[in-house]
């Protein structure tokens, strides 16, 4: 099992931040198998593109709401976690009040 759940949608309410605003929060490592995906789908093109970890933040984006993780940005930095036999992934995580 790599991750906790696969979802499809974000259950937790908008949070509004930037990209520059989620720069601000510092990386911490979570478990893989602690997230639950707000994606049910990736496409292989940006799991399998070289440049795919290049652009955008370097950090996966995870919410914890109600207790929760929700990846909502880095699938693809996730599954290449996984793919690499890694458990542990660095992410930076905003929490949301309950």
């Amino acid at each position: 099992m790599i991750f906790k759940l696969v979802g499809d949608e974000r259950p937790y309410p908008d949070h509004g931040l930037t990209h520059r605003e989620w720069a601000q929060i510092p990386p911490r490592q979570v478990r893989l198998d602690s997230l639950i995906t707000t994606k049910a789908m990736l496409d292989l093109h940006s799991l399998l593109a070289a440049d795919s970890t290049f652009y955008g933040d370097l950090f996966p984006h995870v919410v914890q709401w109600q207790g929760e993780l929700y990846l909502e940005d880095g699938l693809h930095r996730a599954l290449r976690a996984a793919l690499h036999q890694r458990s542990i992934l660095h992410a930076r995580v905003l929490e949301l009040p309950n």
